[in-house]
């Protein structure tokens, strides 16, 4: 099939083009990237958010108590799960320096944030008897190596890799020399969607930087996020064809 008629599609509604699933998946998870949002509009040096951080109904963890461990093992514990590191690398852990995931405009980010070297793994787990059924992150600066997975139980629901993730990013920012930033959310669209492990890995030289992960949990339920209407998709998948990349956000259904 022809990119122009590939491009043609992609101008199809939005609620349309969601439906769509990788064939033989039992699982799809919703999926939108943008340049992000402020937590509040007077503050823009604590890197991008996901629209929703102020709504009563998800939480957001930024970092700045510096709680969530590095290469020790030991869980940290927060309302809606926790967080562990698998691997060796002493590196991983908390930092405070110009490589923390820009601003929803390229701004320097002065918070902590997440970074997770290679060899490791950073494994976010719900908390009991709940589900995740949302989970956004300011990602950046994003080099080769960056993975990103979804479980529910043993069964790998989705996995994203830098390729993925950089052809979407729409924030370029010069502090890391030119490098892709972007808010990405990820949601159920129905029960048999929840996962209830997030890992997030560096399989790499250097590292996966991230920021101000908002969650959503709860028990049997599903987010009923749904994509804003008149959303432009930049990017669809069918068969692992992608499209080209647009400025605006986008959605689309990943199986």
């Amino acid at each position: 099939m022809s990119l122009k008629k590939f491009a043609s599609i992609a101008a199809l509604s939005l609620t349309a083009i969601a439906s769509i699933s990788y064939a033989g998946s039992a699982h799809a998870l919703g999926f939108s990237y943008s340049a992000g949002a402020y937590r509040d509009s007077a503050v823009t040096n604590e890197g991008a958010f996901a629209k929703e951080v102020n709504d009563k109904d998800y939480t957001t963890y930024d970092f700045n108590d510096g709680k969530v461990p590095g290469s020790n093992n030991v869980k940290y514990s927060f309302s809606n799960g926790s967080y562990s590191t698998k691997g060796e690398s002493g590196q991983t852990g908390i930092y405070s320096d110009k490589w923390a995931p820009s601003g929803a405009k390229a701004e320097v980010n002065e918070s902590n944030y997440l970074a997770v070297f290679q060899g490791n793994s950073v494994i976010i787990e719900n908390a009991k008897n709940q589900v995740f059924n949302y989970f956004a992150f300011d990602a950046g600066a994003l080099s080769v190596g960056n993975t990103l997975q979804f479980f529910k139980g043993t069964n790998l629901v989705k996995e994203l890799t830098y390729n993925m993730m950089n052809a979407l990013a729409p924030v370029s920012a010069s502090q890391h020399g030119g490098q892709m930033n972007g808010v990405f959310e990820f949601f159920s669209e129905g029960m048999n969607d929840n996962f209830d492990k997030i890992v997030i890995s560096q399989t790499d030289n250097g590292g996966f930087e991230s920021d101000n992960h908002t969650f959503r949990t709860g028990s049997g339920k599903y987010s009923a996020k749904v994509p804003e209407p008149g959303v432009a998709l930049g990017l669809l998948a069918v068969g692992g064809v992608f499209l080209r990349k647009r400025k605006n956000q986008k959605s689309l259904n990943l199986g």
